[in-house]
This record gives C-alpha cells, structure tokens and sequence, in this order.
C-alpha cells in the first residue's frame, strides 16, 4: 500500500509552502494541498481538496488540515473520494511532518497513528 499526505490550509501560501518542507524528510512521498477558497480568499474549498486527493498518486491518503472549517470540507470530500482517506485532528504542521518522516521511512500505517496521538488537538 502506497500512502500520501494531504495538506489543506485557509491560507493558500501555507498550503503550498508546507509540503515544500515536508518533502526535505520525505522526497518519495506524494503531497498534495488546497489552500483557500475558489476565488483566491481566505478559507477552504471542497473543489480544491477534491482536486489534492485526485491529483495525489498514493492509494491511500493521510489529510490534515489548519482550522474547524477545513475539517467540514475534508470531510465532504472525503464521502466522494475514490480512494481511503484518513483524517488526523492534530497540529498541522508536527502532525504532517511527523507522518511524513515516518511513512518515508516504511512505517506502517498505525505504528504512523500511534506516533499521532501526543499531537492530537482536543
């Protein structure tokens, strides 16, 4: 199983800007993001995240994201992907970079999810 990272933040540099560091720990790992709403401002698009798991080669994705809203977006996105997507409640950039140093390294999917859970926003 091959898995990937996607990044959705309301800030589209934030989106394009955190996978550019994740890819200095995981340069094979497929990242993708969506970052702000359909018209450039501030916010998120389920269009766009629809358009991040579509464009990301992994079979299975790992998706984080910034604040509350983007959640409810992901997980209307999430309903019409083709592909399993799992959703991580954590500080979005600890949380994406450690699943990220993790995957590139061959850890398994819930040894990845264990390593999640100090970083879970309650």
């Amino acid at each position: 199983m091959t898995y990937g990272i996607v990044i959705v933040s309301h800030v589209p540099e934030i989106a394009s800007g955190l996978p550019k560091l994740l890819q200095q720990v995981a340069p094979h790992l497929s990242i993708t993001y969506a970052g702000g709403t359909d018209d450039g401002d501030i916010g998120t698009s389920m269009a766009k995240i629809s358009a991040a798991f579509g464009e990301n080669t992994a079979a299975e994705l790992l998706a984080f994201y910034d604040l509350g809203s983007a959640k409810m977006n992901l997980e209307m996105a999430i309903e019409f992907a083709d592909k399993p997507v799992h959703l991580y409640d954590t500080a979005l950039i600890e949380g994406a970079y450690t699943a990220a140093t993790l995957l590139e390294a061959g850890v398994s999917l819930s040894d990845v999810e264990k390593q999640l859970q100090p970083l879970v926003i309650k």
